[in-house]
Formats: structure tokens, C-alpha cells, sequence
């Protein structure tokens, strides 16, 4: 069946937010205004349907034109690319940056997760919120992390029209987020990306050395500090010998899983299945996460000659970096080194005259934490909703568009420079034997110098905190985010690589550190966590739908200390967190337990 909305018709801002991204329609079955047009056959369906793909950032158009979806502007949009219209109303009903009713053209989004929780969002929201009143015309809602946890609390100010207006206040207070939300384009500028990596203007970084040093906007400040080296190193070794300096270099995937690069390249590049894919996973919307938004906003070229080498790599023509919706700063600086490097010819036909060619295509999110699972990001570029697929098969074998396709973030791309520049047997000796190369860790909380570090794998978590300063009084430490696990202050010794945190009982995940003390209630603070995965499962799986909402219940009756006792509460935990963790399809049920547990058991929470 499908949705039918009557006689709503789309305003003429909506058209033409539709039309600028698809081009105008060519006859009355795409929604033309011609009367003389022949409707006894349909034409152009199947071309159409091959542009499914353009739902997603149709939805952007519209809701950044007029700041919601209205029943009109959609039907105009499924008719333009005809896809029904319960479907896409599914689809955009699943992102929480979308609105499917009628709201102001101003809206606030104030993060209220950890690190913000931890530095005060609550009261700045409040204060907001009294401040503004009702019928002000600015929305205020309040959201998940918006990745700008160095500069905790944060909001972004997002004012829809032609073009779309955004302003980001961090740190936020109440006046300069109020009169940023009424007049985005006089907010203050944001401070610059290298502000956010203390350990700026150090010669022994690798990843970081850039960020600070070279125009994030200028091709030629790049190639002058050793810019497309690394390329013309990859087109020397060919696809095979750039498969196996990778493979040599033990470079994992940073994203969590630590998965072999290498491995996942050479199944991919092996396929006889074609077209290949490589998709940059942008959208690192795990609480306190924020290194691949600084490498983006800082050293954008860098992330556009990596994805270069992975798609040459893996025989891609055509890669997709998904960027979360909440980073507008890194989508603009992203594009425009697509942009400038299209110009150069160093993507488009014929790259450096190798007759390799290749061209890259952003994807906005739209706020979903779990479009950061693999399959799940396919299936939202592909114009459906975010659902994560049951494996096998394997992205490698079926990915995007149902073809072999290699997916890593951020930073395990731009890795793959220094191997390919210094040699794998170089890069190897950075780190451990198991964890090799350099890590980004992403520091937050009640620490005095909070921001992206670079350290090789191997140091101690005491070494990481020492330079961000941590403060005195700490209670707790948490690993690897929402997902991730508690350590206790007595275990700062912990060595950060992959195997050492697995063997100590935690998780390194995407290198989180958030340093908490006792300002912050641990009860309060696990109440935010269940309540994060709750409005982030994407009800596809029972495990995960009613699993995360049981263990919010339960969150809450212990902390306002009614119903069970806690003894019982914690038992049912423990059984909730256990069906989760074994049942769920995806990593975000599978994950979403870990915190209570180790706070349960590492910290003594609730005994």
C-alpha cells in the first residue's frame, strides 16, 4: 500500500528546492506543468528509479529550504523519483534532523549527552529555553552529541532558506547561542580546526602534522607540504603492491572494529562482481568522538588523496564519504577539495595522467547513530531507511548498490598516507606488534587541555591524561564511548592498543576518553547512556527495540530508587544486557550494555 495525502501540492519553494538538485521535470509524469503533455504512457520511470539514491539528499533540499517536510513538497519529490511515498515517508521520519511537521525555520539543536551533561548543557538549555519563549520562531531541541565535545556544551543553529544558515556555539552559553540562533550569519566564527589538537606545531606527529600548518582551503599549500606523494607512490606500486604495503604496515581499521585494512581491500579488489565501491564512513556520531571532523575541517586534501589511493586500490571509479548532518563546517571544506582536486586533475578521467579515473560524491546524514554501522550507511545512501543488513554476504561481496564494497573512516584512510610515504616496514615499527601505527584519541571532560591527541599505540592511559591535564578528583574514566566501558582511576596504566584493552576487559573502540568526577552522579550519567540507545535503536530487532527500553526502566527506577529494588534491577540487567548482546543484529544493541556492566562492575555502581 502507499500513502495518499489528498490535495496537498508542493509550494513553489519546494519545487524548486527539488529542482535544483534533480534538474526540472521533463513531462507530466515527473510533476511538468504542462497541460499538453501526452499521459497515455509513462516515460523516463526506469531512469528515475535508478536515481533512488537522490532521495536522501532530496529530503536535505526540502528541509533545508523550508526547515520541514511538508505532505506536498514529498509527493513532489517521490513523483520525481518514483518511489512511493510510504517508503520515503519512512525514510524520512527515520532521521532525527528531519521534520514531517510544520516547524520554525530557525532550529537549535543543544547537545545534552555526556560531555555536554558533564560541563552544564542541562542548565545553558534551560536557560535557553526561558529566554527564548514560546513563539520566538527558533525551535529548540534537545539532541545527542554534536561532535564538539572539546568544546563542551554545544549547540548548532540551523536557519533554513536559500542557502541553508548554520552557526555553532561552543563553548554555549545562554546569550551567545540565543543571538546566534536569531542571526546566524553575525555568530562569531568557529575557532579553527587546529584548536582542537593541542599538540599542534609537534615535528613527531604523523597524522596531525598538517592540521595548523597548511591551508585546509589551498591545494598548493597541501602539495607543498608533501601533498599527493603518497598517490604517486600507490600508481608506481600499482593496485596489488598499495593491497600489500597495507597488509605489511598492519594497518586495522580505527573505527572500532580493528579489522584488517588490508584484508578487507584485497576481498574487495578480488570480487569478479563490478562495479567496485569505496565508501568513507564520516559519520562518527559515537558520544565523545570528534577526530575525523578535525582531520576533515583541518586537512580535508589529505582525506580526498587517501580515498584516491583506497578506491585505485580496490578498482573503484566512483567513492561516496558519508558525513554526518551535524558537521556543516567539514562537508563545505570536504566539497571543496573535491571541488579543487576535480579542477587539477587529481579526480575526474585520466588522474595524473595514469588513465585511472575516479570521482567522489558527499552524502549527508541526517542523525542517526546507527548509519555508523557499515550496512546500515549503504542502505541510507541508497534512499532507504538506515537499517542495518543481516551478514553474510559481506560488504566485500554485496555492499552499496548490492556490489563489492570497502568502507573505513576517516582515519584509518588518511593512515595510509604516512605507510606509503615512509614504507610499511616503517610504519609497522610505530606501536606494538599487534596494534601498529599511530592512534587519535579523542579527550573530553573534566581535563584542562580536552581535544584530538596523537600517540602511538602502546602508550598508557596515565601518559594520554597527563597531557591533556586531567583534574583533580577523578572517579572514572570511559573508554570508547557510549559503547565502550569504565576503567577505574587505580588502572590509568592501562596500555591503549586493541589487545590491551581487550585483555584488561574494555574496549579501546574508537578512541574515547571522557574523564568524569564526582560532579557528575553515576547514576545520572548511566541514565543518559540507556537513554542515547534507546532513541538511537532502529527497532529493526527485538533484542535491541525492547531491550533498550527495558534497561532504561530499570536505570530509572534505581535511580529514583521505586519499584524493584536494586538488587532485582541489576539482576534484570544483567539478563537484558545478555539477550542484547548475543541477539541484536548490529553493533548498537550488541554494545549497548557494556557501559552499565562495567560500571556495575568495575566501579561498584548500585552495590
Amino acid at each position: 500500500m502507499d500513502l495518499h495525502f489528498g490535495d496537498s501540492t508542493p509550494t513553489d519553494e519546494e519545487r524548486a528546492a527539488v529542482d535544483a538538485l534533480l534538474g526540472p521535470p521533463e513531462s507530466a509524469w515527473e510533476g511538468a506543468d504542462r497541460t499538453d503533455a501526452d499521459l497515455r504512457w509513462a516515460q523516463g520511470g526506469r531512469a528515475a528509479r535508478d536515481r533512488r539514491d537522490l532521495l536522501l539528499p532530496g529530503l536535505h533540499a526540502l528541509n533545508d529550504r523550508v526547515g520541514w517536510i511538508s505532505e506536498g513538497g514529498l509527493g513532489y519529490l517521490c513523483r520525481r523519483l518514483t518511489v512511493p511515498r510510504a517508503e520515503a515517508y519512512g525514510v524520512a521520519t527515520f532521521y532525527a534532523m528531519f521534520s514531517v511537521r510544520p516547524r520554525p525555520a530557525t532550529v537549535l539543536h543543544v547537545c545534552t549527552d555526556l560531555a555536554c551533561m558533564a560541563a552544564g548543557a542541562e542548565e545553558v538549555c534551560a536557560g535557553i529555553e526561558a529566554r527564548l519563549g514560546p513563539g520566538s520562531g527558533v525551535a529548540v531541541e534537545r539532541g545527542p552529541c554534536l561532535g564538539l565535545c572539546e568544546r563542551a556544551p554545544a549547540a548548532l543553529a540551523v536557519r533554513a532558506g536559500d542557502p541553508v544558515r548554520t552557526a555553532v556555539s561552543a563553548p554555549a552559553s545562554v546569550t551567545e547561542t540565543v543571538d546566534a540562533a536569531g542571526a546566524p550569519d553575525a555568530a562569531p566564527e568557529e575557532p579553527p580546526a587546529v584548536a582542537a589538537a593541542p599538540q599542534a606545531g609537534d615535528p613527531s606527529l604523523t597524522l596531525l602534522r598538517r592540521v595548523g600548518a597548511v591551508d585546509p582551503s589551498s591545494l598548493d599549500d597541501y602539495r607543498a607540504h608533501g601533498g599527493y606523494t603518497a598517490l604517486r607512490r600507490a600508481f608506481a606500486l600499482g593496485p596489488a603492491g598499495v593491497i600489500r604495503e597495507v597488509t605489511d604496515a598492519g594497518l586495522v581499521g580505527r573505527g572500532g572494529a580493528a579489522f584488517p585494512t588490508g584484508r578487507k581491500w584485497q576481498a574487495t579488489a578480488s570480487q569478479p562482481d563490478h562495479p567496485h565501491y569505496l565508501v568513507c564512513n564520516a559519520d562518527e556520531s559515537e558520544p565523545g568522538t570528534f577526530k575525523d571532523r578535525v582531520l576533515m575541517e583541518g586537512d580535508p586534501f589529505a582525506l580526498v588523496e587517501a580515498i584516491t589511493i583506497a578506491s585505485y586500490a580496490v578498482s573503484a571509479h566512483r567513492a561516496f564519504v558519508y558525513i554526518r548532518g551535524e558537521y556543516p563546517r567539514a562537508v563545505r571544506r570536504v566539497q571543496h577539495a573535491i571541488d579543487q582536486a576535480r579542477a587539477r586533475g587529481l579526480l575526474g578521467d585520466d588522474i595524473l595522467g595514469q588513465g585511472y579515473h575516479l570521482d567522489i560524491e558527499i552524502r549527508r546524514g541526517a542523525g542517526a547513530y546507527v548509519c555508523g554501522e557499515e550496512t546500515a550507511l549503504f542502505n541510507s545512501i541508497e534512499g532507504h531507511r538506515g537499517e542495518p543488513r543481516s551478514k553474510p554476504p559481506f560488504p566485500v561481496e554485496k555492499g552499496l548498490f548490492g556490489k563489492p564494497t570497502a568502507e573505513n573512516n576517516v582515519e584509518t584512510l588518511v593512515n595510509v598516507l604516512p605507510i606509503l610515504t615512509m614504507g610499511a616496514p616503517a610504519y609497522a615499527a610505530i606501536g606494538t606488534a599487534r596494534s601498529t601505527g599511530p592512534k587519535l584519541f579523542c579527550v573530553s571532560g573534566r581535563v584542562g587541555r580536552p581535544g584530538v591527541y596523537e600517540l602511538p599505540f602502546g602508550a598508557t592511559l596515565g601518559e594520554l591524561l597527563s597531557l591533556a591535564g586531567v583534574r583533580a578528583g577523578l572517579r572514572a574514566v570511559l573508554l570508547g564511548g557510549a559503547a565502550g566501558g569504565f576503567v577505574r582511576p587505580d588502572e590509568l596504566d592501562l596500555p591503549l592498543t586493541f589487545e590491551g584493552t581487550r585483555e584488561a576487559g574494555t574496549t579501546l573502540g574508537s578512541g574515547v576518553v571522557m574523564a568524569f568526577d564526582d560532579t557528575v552522579p553515576l547514576p545520572r550519567l548511566l541514565l543518559r547512556i540507556a537513554r542515547f540507545f534507546r532513541e538511537e535503536s532502529c527497532g529493526q530487532c527485538v533484542p535491541c527495540r525492547v531491550g533498550t527500553v527495558r534497561q532504561e526502566e530499570a536505570l530509572r527506577r534505581i535511580a529514583d530508587r521505586t519499584g524493584a529494588g536494586a538488587a532485582d534491577d541489576v539482576a534484570l540487567l544483567r539478563e537484558v544486557g545478555r539477550a542484547m548482546r548475543d541477539a541484536s543484529i548490529c553493533g548498537l544493541g550488541q554494545t549497548a550494555w557494556n557501559a552499565v556492566e562495567s560500571a556495575i562492575d568495575r566501579l561498584g555502581a548500585y552495590s
